[in-house]
């Protein structure tokens, strides 16, 4: 093999290694509200449709917080939020953050 071969090679590898290692996004979500959270969505910003409910079962009463984990294998940061309550006791809230630089968000009416 040439050492051009062996170094477009080399950079390949690197190039393919470095997409399959994106970090996931681990933010702590504190509800700030009076209201239960029933659904939470995140999708990249310039995305069309709402990624699925992170929550899945789960719920975030008003007081509480939670670890979440987006693990979508993306290497971008900034996303669009919306969170969806229980009943009619708060309208559907949306927000954009850069989720890379946060370690907590705190919903709050």
């Amino acid at each position: 093999m040439t050492i051009k071969f062996k170094l477009i090679v080399a950079a390949a590898i690197t190039l393919c290694s470095g997409a399959a290692l994106a970090d996931d996004l681990v933010f702590t979500l504190k509800n700030g509200t009076k209201s239960v959270v029933n659904n939470f969505h995140a999708s990249p910003v310039g995305v069309d449709n709402w990624e699925d409910d992170i929550f899945g079962r789960d719920a975030l009463a008003p007081g509480e917080s939670m670890k979440i984990t987006i693990a979508d294998g993306r290497s971008v940061c900034s996303y669009d939020m919306r969170f969806e309550f229980q009943g009619d006791d708060l309208e559907t809230l949306e927000d954009q953050q850069n989720l890379c630089e946060l370690g907590e968000y705190t919903i709050t009416e």
